[in-house]
């Protein structure tokens, strides 16, 4: 049975490989489709997508998309949406004018702890990619505030550091209809403890297409839990490693953590009739 993987990263977001190079790990781990899903952009599934043509690896446009949700920031995962839809570039455009935003907030509350950093390292630190708080965790471990990002992220960058956060993302209601609209699947990103069975509801209830069933983060029992509520409300089932590089335990989950091509067909199927009816 051939396997996916639906959940990586890339340099055009946090991860630590380009676009191009995850492909051919991809094969090398014995995968035949995986999707790019970096966040609030798709600039790395063009090239990916390339590269995965040369060899022989599906590459799916994914994006894991930020959103508000009751007042706190969530993660859904668009699939085999249209990447040139226009109205869905915008909402991209937006956020990523909201990513700069949000860590401009995040530098001025470490700033008010005494801590010197500036939006402009953090900003080189992504070189040319989405920025996000990794991003501000490398600074602060190179400038030796930290010894390591998971400490960055204990100490100062967690949400229970930080505190509510401003968003500056759409609501989850509007991130459905956007992918939507595009032709895409929503798929609710690694649920793990995130959310309570009645807060899921709500996401069903704006239009969600699916849970991210296989993750990195789920154990044996949460993994059962998800396609049991999939099964009962009809819902896609997704699977992911969440891969960001090779450092910090990712590298064991790539190829190993995946869903089926079963599972990836039905997605496919449902975004091919969903662009018949929009069109």
């Amino acid at each position: 049975m051939g396997k996916a993987d639906l959940h990586i990263h890339t340099t055009a977001s946090d991860g630590r490989l380009s676009p191009e190079e995850v492909p051919a790990l991809a094969s090398e781990n014995g995968l035949e489709v995986i999707a790019i899903t970096d966040h609030d952009t798709i600039d790395g599934y063009f090239p990916a997508s390339e590269a995965g043509e040369r060899i022989g690896v599906e590459v799916l446009p994914g994006v894991e998309l930020t959103c508000d949700f009751n007042n706190r920031e969530s993660h859904l995962l668009a699939y085999c949406f249209d990447p040139e839809d226009p109205d869905f570039l915008q909402l991209l455009a937006h956020h990523k004018k909201a990513r700069l935003d949000r860590i401009e907030w995040i530098v001025g509350q470490l700033t008010q702890q005494g801590l010197d950093i500036d939006k402009n390292e953090v900003r080189a630190e992504a070189a040319g990619g989405n920025v996000g708080r990794p991003h501000v965790a490398s600074v602060l471990v190179k400038k030796g505030y930290v010894g390591s990002a998971k400490e960055a992220f204990i100490r100062y960058l967690g949400n229970h550091a930080l505190g509510p956060i401003q968003s500056y993302y759409v609501s989850h209601e509007e991130a459905v209809e956007r992918i939507k609209g595009a032709g895409g699947a929503t798929i609710l990103a690694h649920p793990g403890v995130l959310y309570s069975r009645e807060e899921i509801e709500q996401w069903i209830d704006a239009g969600l297409d699916g849970l991210e069933v296989v993750h990195s983060s789920h154990n044996y029992d949460q993994q059962k839990k998800y396609r049991e509520m999939a099964e009962q409300h009809n819902l896609l089932m997704t699977g992911g490693s969440d891969y960001h590089g090779d450092g910090e335990g990712y590298l064991r989950n790539f190829g190993v953590i995946t869903t089926s091509l079963a599972q990836v067909e039905k997605l496919k199927q449902m975004t091919r009739q969903r662009k018949k009816i929009s069109v």
